[in-house]
């Protein structure tokens, strides 16, 4: 079984009784944009804090 996989599941097992399917997909949301957002950091796609701040006030 795929590390990915196993992830998956692990997660499902840790929710509720009455988890719905909303909820399924809203923890697998957040953790692919956890998981996308860390190799960005670790890849040095990032922006600071300061940037992030011109760049919004920007608009």
């Amino acid at each position: 079984m795929s590390i990915v996989k196993e992830e998956a599941n692990k997660m499902i097992d840790r929710l509720p009784d009455n988890a719905t399917w909303d909820d399924i997909m809203y923890e697998l949301y957040v953790k692919k944009k956890i998981v996308v957002g860390l190799k960005a950091a670790e890849e040095g796609r990032v922006v600071s804090h300061e940037d992030a701040k011109e760049r919004l006030l920007a608009i």
